[in-house]
């Protein structure tokens, strides 16, 4: 049962499903979840409101290499590579990590064994440094009216070779549906799998695009026009290179290399392209399309599939595209991807995998010091019981996914594999409950990931974190995450294991923090920003970094990121915005696209610039060099 598994340091208050009968937020209130919302969750969950909790069962077993388990019975394990061992009432001690099959004597269905190393891979010598990049706002006088994976490739190989980057951390690059409007937000993707085609660079692609695409200089020429305006147009810009890949995909005359990726990535990539032609049919997501399409397994799906085939292998096609394209900026450092705690309700993988979300609640967040009225992000959780009954599927094709081509993953909000805040449809951010997962299962299969694909991982460890699982983290491998902004000590005495920056998407960046108008932007759009703190910041800053109030942006912009290389970190970030000395942040939470232009502001000067400007480069000597460049800067 998962309620005897649950590491909370009073087991009396959560109930038998996982569920936190009380909070503590990040000012230390107390909050008792109300009855209203333990039902709300309940239904949620399909769970029985009169039941104490589900069944026990034996459906996955997670140990970790060289755990010598005693088992119930004999029985034989199919190995991941076929292999068949005899057992008797414990598992051998050299199992090879991996994903396993175990029968039981008398057991009606095999169990999952999933065996981990039970560490998350780590190179013998980290300590590095490199850009968080938003992809979107980084475009180049050749970029479609966004940033690209070829924006992507200069960026990583200009950080590697000039600048001595090891790393490169980038926003998400997840899927959205297929139609208009386009979803602007990196963190609410119609799929975690797989990645969106507004990425592709689109003169990369094989084929003579002059000749096969109809109208190609005006196309070229409208889309490039679109880098004269600050704000992002992904509709225009979905437009246009849709309209260049359908034209280059008539003209692809076939390539092993291609059949080898759809063999590859499976019926996960097929049921992908299923949803994008289906979505592109009937131009919304999934919720309202006709009800014999609202699940994958039903017979009209496949009838469909077989009817599309041409435009379901046009879907793979693009797919396998952006995988060329990532896979060619991987090589010139250790590129790090971004996980999103969730999905759009209505995309992709919320139909593929709609047996194993929670309706009817959405994921949010309790009050905190910087969204005083909480949040609510809409996303759809997994079921605790459910996700585990499946063995866990959907979350490792989802790991597994946001690893490929990457040598490190920052999981945001990484408390979602202890925890995630449900908020029941109708209620407020401050109404809603914690529901607990088995972290230690959760992990392993991190852990097993990041062994395969020899990649290093970040956990957005920010905000109201409970007692006990930074150390639990950290027994997994998992490098924590400091904010400058959020620490009161300085950054000498952050932790090792860490990756540590300035700032995030969603705060001030350096400049909108020290000229105020950060402050007065929150102040416009009616939201209710805490003063005290964010001039409790500032005047930390200040002191911390040795500046006066009359200090230029960019010598503040430098001594913050001096201050910031005293940290002993194994990765160091800096954020491109800074490197140009934007005021604006990405996001600003618990606004609208109405509001505000979230994720949809490119930088104001183009990436060729950026390479060859002063600022950029001091930041990056100085994290370099650490302590020693702050010095020599002097």
């Amino acid at each position: 049962m998962i309620s005897a598994e649950i590491p909370v340091q009073d087991k009396r208050r959560t109930n038998g499903w996982g569920i936190d009968l009380s909070y503590e937020d990040a000012f230390g209130k107390q909050h008792e979840t109300s009855e209203d919302a333990v039902r709300a969750i309940l239904k949620a969950m399909d769970a029985p409101a009169d039941s104490i909790g589900p069944e026990p069962d034996n459906c996955v077993i997670i140990v970790r290499a060289g755990e010598q388990r005693e088992l119930p019975s004999g029985g034989v394990i199919v190995l991941e590579s076929g292999e068949i061992l005899s057992v008797s009432h414990r598992l051998p001690p050299d199992l090879p990590t991996g994903y396993h099959q175990l029968q039981l004597d008398g057991s009606q269905k095999p169990s999952s064994l999933i065996v981990s190393p039970g560490k998350c891979w780590m190179p013998p010598q980290l300590q590095t440094w490199g850009w968080a990049v938003q992809l979107y706002a980084a475009r180049s006088r050749e970029s479609w009216g966004i940033g690209d994976f070829e924006d992507l490739n200069r960026l990583a190989y200009w950080s590697a070779s000039e600048l001595g980057a090891g790393m490169l951390l980038v926003n998400p690059l997840s899927a959205a549906t297929p139609i208009l409007p386009q979803q602007p937000s990196p963190y609410f993707p119609a799929s975690r799998a797989f990645l969106n085609p507004l990425w592709l660079h689109i003169e990369s692609i094989p084929g003579d695009s002059a000749q096969t695409v109809p109208h190609w200089e005006k196309i070229v020429r409208e889309a490039r026009d679109l880098n004269g305006r600050r704000q992002i147009d992904r509709d225009r810009v979905f437009t246009l290179k849709m309209r260049a890949l359908e034209a280059l995909w008539l003209g692809f005359t076939g390539d092993e290399a291609f059949e080898a990726f759809c063999r590859e990535r499976g019926e996960g990539l097929h049921r992908f392209a299923i949803f994008c032609a289906l979505a592109e049919k009937q131009q919304s997501g999934w919720h309202s399309w006709p009800e014999q399409y609202q699940h994958p397994a039903k017979p009209a799906v496949a009838q469909f599939a077989q009817d599309n085939e041409g435009r379901i292998r046009f879907y793979k096609w693009i797919q396998w595209q952006l995988d060329l394209q990532l896979s060619r900026c991987a090589g010139h450092l250790a590129l790090m991807q971004d996980l999103p705690i969730g999905v759009d309700p209505d995309g992709a993988d919320a139909w593929a995998w709609q047996d194993y979300f929670a309706q009817g609640v959405g994921v949010g967040a309790p009050p905190d010091e910087f969204n005083t009225q909480g949040q609510g992000w809409g996303l759809p959780p997994f079921v605790p019981h459910k996700l585990r009954a499946s063995a866990y599927k959907p979350f490792i094709e989802t790991i597994r996914s946001a690893f490929r081509h990457g040598g490190g993953l920052r999981i945001d909000h990484v408390m979602g594999l202890f925890r995630l805040f449900w908020v029941p449809n109708g209620m407020s951010p401050a109404q809603g409950a914690y529901v607990r997962f088995n972290p230690d299962e959760m992990l392993s299969i991190v852990a097993l990931e990041s062994e395969r694909a020899r990649a290093y991982v970040v956990g957005e460890d920010l905000g109201t974190v409970e007692e006990g699982a930074r150390e639990k983290l950290a027994e997994y491998g998992v490098l924590s995450y400091r904010l400058l902004w959020f620490e009161k000590d300085p950054p000498n005495t952050y932790p090792r294991g860490a990756l540590s920056a300035i700032s995030t998407h969603d705060l001030p960046t350096i400049a909108g923090l020290w000229n105020g108008s950060d402050l007065a932007k929150q102040k416009e759009l009616g939201l209710k920003p805490n003063e005290e703190s964010t001039k409790e910041i500032r005047e930390r800053l200040k002191t911390m970094a040795k500046l006066d109030d009359d200090s230029s942006i960019n010598e503040v912009i430098v001594g913050a990121y001096r201050l910031l290389s005293q940290a002993p970190s194994d990765i160091l970030t800096a954020a491109l915005d800074d490197a140009v000395a934007v005021e604006e942040r990405p996001n600003i939470p618990a606004t609208s696209s109405d509001q505000n232009p979230n994720w949809s502001i490119a930088l104001p000067v183009p990436i060729e610039e950026i390479m060859t400007a002063e600022l950029p480069r001091r930041i990056a000597a100085i994290l370099q060099l650490r302590e020693e460049a702050g010095e020599s800067s002097d």
